[in-house]
This record gives C-alpha cells, structure tokens and sequence, in this order.
C-alpha cells in the first residue's frame, strides 16, 4: 500500500522538477536578442554605435546581471527617413526581439512607435528628444535622453532673465524642428514673450545657400535681434556661415543654438572658419554630472577612438540604455517572464504576396518588460536613470556655453529644479526649492561683436515702415495737445515730451503722427487706446491718463505728468453776519462742548457734595451750582473750591481742555471776523455725491467712466463740457439755470481752466491719483526706454521747462485755490475729550468703590430680613442715605491737628463757624434735607 503511494509522489516529484527546470531554462535563455536603429553615418550614429557595443561588452562580462544570459545587439541603419527605419523595424520584428534600442530620429520615431505599440516591443530612444512623443499616444516609446519640453524650457527662461520680449526662429521643416518650436512657443508665453517671426528649412537635401540669405534677409527686417537656432548640424553651419556673410554676427545680434551644436563641438574638431562664424552664440548642451565612472570612462573611450571622436551627451545616453535595458531584463526574469512571441491573428487574414507578415510575432510579456523598464532606479554614466509620471528622466538639466575663439566657455547651467545658476544642479537638488529670480543669476557673456554688455534685443525694422503714433485731435485745452492748421503737424505739451524723449533714445526712431478724432470735440481716449490693441496704431502720444482698464491691454511708459479727478465749484463772498460767533465750531462740536459741561459739572458734584458745604444744599441750589460750576469754568472763574482729590484731578484736566477749546474758538473767529471769507455749498467729492445736482465732465473724459461706475451716480446727473467756456457757463448758470453744480476734471485741465477764471475753486482733496503717459502695445520695449528718458528728462529740469512753456499762466493768480472749509470740527478735539471723558469715568470709579466700601462697613447684623425684598429696599435706602449724608470728618480733623499743629486753628475755627452759620440758615428756612 505504502508503495502504490509512494510510486505517484516520485512522478509528482520528477513532473515538477522537470517543469521547473524547463521553465527556467526558456525564462533564462542562453542569448536575449535586442535590436539598435539609428543613422550609423551621422555624429551621434558613429558615437552611439561604439558606445552600444562598449555597453554590450561590460553587460555581457558583468556576472552580477543576467547571470550567464548574454545580450545579441543587432544594428540596422535608418538615415532618419521615415521608410527606410519603418521597414528595418519591420525586419526586426521578424527576428524575435525583446526591444529597441533607438530611434534617433523623430520622424522614424513616429512611424515605428506603431509598430511597437501593436507588436509590445519597447522602444529606448537615446536620440529622440521631440516632445510630442507622449507615452498616452505611443507607450512603449521610452525616452531615455531629455525631451525638447525641458530644453524649450531652458531658451525661454534665457530669454526672460535677459529681459527680451520677442525672438525670431529659424528651424528645420521636419517633426523635430516644428514640434520642438511649438514647445518654445509655449514656454515664451508663459513668460509673457513670443516669437516674432519664425521660418522652416527644408531638410539639407533641398536647400541652397541662395535660399538661406533669402530667409536670412527677412530676419534682419525684423524687430527682433534674439535668434534661436534648431535645426540640424548641416544646416546650422550653413546659417551662420550666411548670417556672418550678411553682417547678422556682429553688435546687437543675439543667437541661440540648441544642442545640436554642443554635440558637434564635442565630438568633431570643427574647421576654423566654422568657429569664426559663430562667436557668441550660446549654446546648450544636456548636462552631464560629473562622476569617477564618468571619467574612467571618457579615459577608456580615448583609447578606443585614438582622439579621433569624441563623446558626447547621446553616446553617454546610449551607453546607459544598454545598461537600463539589461537591469529591466533580469528584473523580468525575476519575476517570472518568459521571452515567447505568438502570432498576430490579424496578420494572417492579410499574408499574400512576398510581404511575409506572418512572420511577425508578438512579445507576450513586452508590457512587463516596459513595467520593469519604466520602475527602473539606477545610477548611470548620466546621472540617475529614473523615470517620473510622464515617463522622463528626473533631473532634467542643460549647460549654457558661450562660444570663443576656438572653444567655448561656461557661463551657467539650466535645471528644472533650481532654474538658471551658476553652480551644477546636483549641488542644488539638497537645497530647498527656490525658483525666485533674485536667484537666477549666470556668469558674464561674451556676445557677437566680441562685447560684453548685454545687447537690447530688438530694434526698429530697417524696412522704410515708420512708426504710426496714434495722436488725439483736440477741441479744446489745446495747450496739451493740438493740431497745426493747414498741416499734418502736432504741437502742445504732451508733444514736446515725447520729442525730447525721442531724442534721448540711444537710437533712431522713424515715426508719424496720426490724428485721431475730427477736432470739432474731444475724441474717445478709451477708443484710442483700444485702436494699439488691433494694430490700427503702434503707438499713443497724448494727454492719456493711466488707469487700471487700460494698463490691462497695453503699457504705459513713466507718467510725465501727474493727474487725479477735483471738485470745481463757484463760490461766493460770504459775510459775517449777526450770527458769525457760532461759525467756528460745526454744530456736533457745540453739541459735544455744551454736554462735557454738564458732565463734568455733575461728576465733580458727585466727587464733594459729601465732604463739601458749598456743593450742598436746596436741590434747587445744588442744580445752579451745577450749572454755574461749569459754565463758569469757561472763564477760570468758578469761586467753589475743590476739596477731594478725585475732584481736583477732573477739575484739572476739564480746566486744560476748556484752554485749549477757548484759544481755538478765539483764533477761528478772528480769523472769520477780519479775512475774506468764500462759501460753497460743495465742499467735496462726498457731499457732491450724495446730492441730486447736475455734474460736468470733459467730453471724452475717462471722468464719466469714475463717475458712474465707480462713484456709481446716475448717467442722466452728468453733462458733457466741451471748452473751457462751457465750463465757465454752466458753473455760473447753475443746477436751477440748466447748468451744474460742479465740474469734475483732471487737476491739469482745471489748473489751466482756474489760470483765466477766477470766480471758481477747486474743494476738497484730488479723491484718484494717476498720471499722463504714452501708451505701447503690451511688452513693447519702447516703453521701457521712454520711461528711462522721461525720467532723464525730469532729472535735468527739462520737463518743468517744457510745463512753464506751455501751461504757465499769469491772468488769474492760482494762491489759495483750494476752498476748505473754516470751521473746527469734533475731530480735531476728540482726542481732549476722550482724555476727560477716562478721567471721569475712573473718578466716579473710584468713588463709587469707596461708598460701597463705606456700605458694607455701616451694614446692621440684627436687622436681616427673611423677606429679599425688604432687604435691597434697605440697603437702597441705605446707599441713598449714605451718598446724600456728610461725611464725619471729626476723626480726620483730630488726626489732621495733631500733624498740622496749632497755627491753623484759627483757620480751621472759621471754616467751622461759616459751615454752622451755613446750617443754621437752612434750618432757619425749612428746607434742609439733611
């Protein structure tokens, strides 16, 4: 029995052992095939291929991976043409292979990514840096070098911290070019710059000098001088070589060239004229950080090459996805993959001919594989090998190099970590996250034209267009700005500024004057602006106010002018009158005086009506007291002396605040009394607000806008003034005339109204400040050196000089314009009265704690109540009593003696004898209520 059982567990035994085994022996197989497809012939061709079979050779030699399963690389070449690589892709597929190392190109890129996706074979591209290459649309495209995003990235961070707006591009017509662009064109946006112009090249089999200067000439039309450069090596060199001939490599040209020259510069030794046709670019290049594995490497690969080509950035990256593809493989096999292949159902619907599509398999487990690729964590000849969430390589980071003499030097390094800075980004990742631009900073460049300070960037197309200058024709105010009759010629304040700016400019500026507006009444200032917004002008010069609408759409250069909206009204002389003496305090100041009287008269009567006779009495004399008491305090001449402290120290402070009440109240109406007087019933934006009459404003004004929006009074109170004179007769005809209470209108304006009429004045305070300034479209960098040139204008006394010329009026004497109102108001006296008020309040404190004190002393112990309500009637009585009781001072006239002495008796014997006398009179008439 025992061994019928024991027959089946031995083949159990050797059944799984043996299944075991076999399973082991296809997940290890002897030899892995992987393919590699790029363009052998090219620079980054001929570095890739050495360093993929160096990789090879120490993956292959490593026991410690794959452990005795050797990879087979197979190369096939593309020559970046889209049919060519997808038929060596297609050859790959009949082959069994695991994956891909490659393309190089973005075009191949596209077309076998796939093939890829329906076969799942992963594709490790060392040389395909187009962003558009997502993992959603092709995910077993593996990128293992950096995507243009980031390089893109890097340019429009360049061109911000210059302080540029604008760059023109040149780029090669092909996916690489074009996609890598529409990045750019993204990465400038978001940093409020752009591209001007921009132009393709077909690739270089197509293309000849003639066509180069050609695109070329149309770039030095541009205003932009910032030229950045993406396009193939062949290409590129053929540029500068153009641009060099055409005098584009000199003073004021900036060029940018992305990393297709850095890895030319590093791996071929360029011919001299080459170099000399490119000084001052600047250059990125894909950093590497520096390691011993690195340099142990760079030593092996000179001997290897004899010096003859050196490495770049793309052979490391080829380098390390041999070694990333191993490390993936024997994760594979760790967990269990198998390397088989399966037929394509579908392909066998559609085998006929000589095409042999059957022979194409799928890897059934690719998807693992690319898991395993993409979970990867490893530190290569490149820095760390690790992907993030969009299937990129953590640590993106490119080297800024300036191109000199027969090199080039390094000026600074570009991460996505740390932004621009002059130390290597590995020494930056431990910092804290910081991409404010008071960090960025990069070392001196020496830019085309062998000099050091930074070129503008831009400068006014050399192509005969000059510069329309959008300019407001006037009808009134001409002083500002006018049209000359009979010509096409401007002249007025704002026009002078703008010519002396001009002329302090560090450059030409080609410009006209267009009118905007008939002359017959003042134009839209809202519609001129707007007309920079759809191109109609380039720029505005004008009496044009800066307000927040507008700087939302266009930039306004420096004010030269300050501005902000006044209150004009007409006023009247007013005379005294009999009632004069009650026009220096506003009626809440009588008010508030005629009560702290009061108060304070009832808190010191409080203070002494127990220890003092004089306070005491008839309650119909103790009211008079009171009355007479305060008032007489007015004039320091109260006769009732002070006998408690808390009293005295009220006493005082009401005596300093009546001081300084009376001296101002004596000013104030002097000052009424024996100078002109001048009224408005207007005293303010405020009060003209909350009435219902008519308001003037300038037509064309941005004041109606204020007006009515932000002040929200209604559209049918305000009334449209062309002229001056318009002004002048609806403020004199008034609401009751058809005219209108006030006009609204910048100070400027109404200075220069106020010069020749002098029946109006301005009330109040300017309730908006603002300025005049010339108005450019939105990051024009004209505004920018305008603002500089207004700002030398006002430093050197020219701009007060160009004011006087035109606005500086005699007829009418400005001096005192301001109407203010003369009457003292609360404000000015609340603190005085705050400080009284506390001083009261802490004496009838203190006092009232002292009685309670005395209450509870004086309270009976025989006399409790079982009823509450007897109770707090007795002690009610009890306090009555007690506030109205004088106080026995015996005791403290015994202990006062005893410390005084005998010479105040006498004095202390008549205070005595006029308290009895007193006593005795109100018992003499029956009214005591003691």
């Amino acid at each position: 029995m025992k061994t019928i059982w024991f027959l089946p567990l031995v083949f159990l035994y050797f059944g799984l052992f043996s299944f075991g085994y076999c399973k082991n022996v296809s997940a290890r197989p002897a030899v892995v095939n992987v393919g590699a497809l790029f363009t052998l012939d090219s620079t980054i061709g001929r570095v890739a291929k050495i360093a993929i079979e160096e990789a090879v050779k120490d993956v292959n030699s490593n026991s410690s991976i794959l452990h005795g399963t050797k990879l087979n690389i197979t190369m096939q070449s593309s020559n970046c043409s889209g049919f060519i690589g997808m038929i060596e892709a297609l050859r790959f597929m009949e082959t069994d292979i695991v994956a891909i190392i490659g393309p190089q190109c973005s075009t191949v890129a596209h077309i076998i990514s796939y093939v890829s996706n329906e076969l799942q074979v992963p594709l490790l591209s060392f040389g395909v840096t187009d962003p558009t290459l997502s993992s959603l649309q092709y995910p077993f495209f593996v990128r293992t070098t950096q995507s243009d995003s980031y390089q893109m990235t890097a340019v429009a961070e360049m061109v911000s911290y210059y302080g540029w707006k604008a760059v023109n591009v040149i780029f090669v017509d092909n996916e690489y070019g074009r996609n890598g662009v529409s990045a750019l064109n993204d990465k400038l946006a978001e940093r409020r710059c752009r591209i001007s112009y921009k132009s393709g090249i077909p690739p270089e089999s197509r293309v000849n000098t003639g066509y180069v200067m050609d695109l070329l000439v149309k770039v030095a039309l541009m205003e932009s001088r910032v030229i950045v450069l993406h396009v193939s090596p062949s290409l590129g060199f053929q540029v500068f070589s153009v641009a060099k001939y055409l005098g584009m490599m000199g003073n004021g040209y900036v060029w940018i060239a992305t990393d297709w020259l850095a890895y030319m510069l590093d791996s071929a030794s360029l011919p001299s004229e080459t170099l000399e046709s490119m000084q001052g670019v600047l250059v990125l290049r894909q950093h590497i950080p520096e390691s011993d594995r690195k340099k142990d490497f760079l030593s092996r690969w000179k001997n290897l090459t004899g010096g003859s080509l050196g490495m770049n950035s793309y052979g490391l990256y080829a380098y390390d996805s041999v070694w990333l593809l191993a490390h993936a493989i024997e994760s594979f096999f760790n967990q269990g993959g198998k390397i088989s292949f399966s037929n394509d159902s579908r392909l066998k619907t559609m085998e006929g001919g000589n095409l042999h599509l059957g022979a194409m398999s799928i890897f059934d487990d690719g998807m693992l594989l690319l898991g395993n690729i993409l979970q990867s964590n490893l530190v290569g000849l490149t820095g760390p090998l690790k992907f993030n969430s969009d299937r990129s390589l953590i640590h993106a980071a490119y080297d800024i190099i300036n191109v000199i003499g027969t090199g080039f030097r390094m000026i600074g390094y570009w991460s996505n970590y740390s932004g621009l800075s002059k130390e290597p980004p590995e020494t930056l990742y431990a910092q804290a996250f910081n991409r404010s631009s008071t960090i960025q900073h990069l070392h001196s460049v020496i830019w085309p034209g062998e000099t050091l300070s930074k070129p503008r960037g831009w400068v006014f197309p050399n192509n005969g267009k000059l510069l329309k200058i959008g300019v407001p024709n006037r009808a009134s105010y001409r002083e500002f700005v006018s049209k000359v009759r009979g010509s096409d010629m401007f002249q007025g304040f704002c026009i002078d500024v703008f010519t002396a700016a001009v002329n302090l400019l560090p450059y030409a500026v080609p410009y006209q004057f267009v009118a905007f507006g008939n002359g017959h009444k003042n134009p839209s200032y809202t519609q001129l602006v707007d007309s920079i917004t759809t191109g109609v002008f380039d720029a505005v010069v004008g009496d044009i106010t800066i307000v927040t609408n507008r700087t939302k759409i266009v930039d306004f250069s420096q004010p030269y002018a300050a501005s902000g909206l006044v209150v004009v009204v007409p006023f009247r002389k007013l005379n005294t009158g009999a009632w004069a003496f009650l026009r220096p305090f506003s009626p809440l100041m009588w008010t508030v005086t005629a009560c702290f009287f009061v108060v304070v008269g009832i808190v010191v009567w409080i203070l002494e009506h127990r220890i003092n006779d004089e306070f005491r009495g008839p309650p119909k004399r103790q009211v008079i007291t009171i009355l007479w008491f305060s008032l007489s305090t007015l004039f320091f001449a109260h006769k009732e002396n002070t006998v408690s402290t808390l009293g005295r120290l009220v006493l005082i402070i009401w005596l300093f605040v009546v001081l300084i009440i009376n001296s101002s109240y004596t000013a104030s109406l002097t000052s009424i009394l024996t100078v002109q007087q001048l009224y408005s019933p207007i005293n303010g934006i405020e009060s003209l607000r909350k009435s219902d009459d008519p308001i003037g404003y300038q037509e064309g004004s941005f004041a109606e806008y204020y007006l009515s929006q932000e002040l929200n009074i209604s559209k049918s109170r305000l009334v449209a003034l062309r002229t001056p004179e318009d002004y002048a007769k609806a403020l004199k005809d008034g609401p009751g005339k058809g005219g209108v209470a006030a006009v609204v209108d910048e100070r400027p304006y109404v200075e220069l109204f106020l010069s020749s009429q002098c029946s109006f004045r301005i009330v109040g305070q300017e309730f908006t400040k603002s300025g005049w300034g010339f108005a450019f479209p939105r990051d024009s960098p004209l505004a920018v050196d305008f603002s500089s040139a207004i700002l030398e204008l006002a430093e050197n006394g020219d701009l007060q000089r160009i004011h006087d010329k035109w606005l500086m009026k005699s007829s009418c004497s400005l001096e005192n314009a301001e109407l203010e109102s003369d009457r003292l108001h609360l404000s000015s006296f609340w603190g005085l009265f705050l400080i009284c008020g506390v001083a009261c309040f802490i004496a009838l404190l203190i006092y009232f704690l002292q009685i309670m004190q005395q209450l509870c002393k004086s309270a009976p112990s025989d006399t409790i109540s079982s009823e509450p309500g007897s109770t707090r009637s007795r002690r009610l009585q009890r306090f009555l009593s007690l506030m109205d009781g004088k106080e026995d001072i015996t005791k403290n006239k015994s202990k006062r003696t005893k410390v005084e002495g005998p010479s105040f008796h006498g004095d202390r014997d008549e205070d005595f004898g006029r308290s009895a006398k007193r006593r005795a009179t109100d018992l003499a008439t029956g009214s005591n209520i003691n």
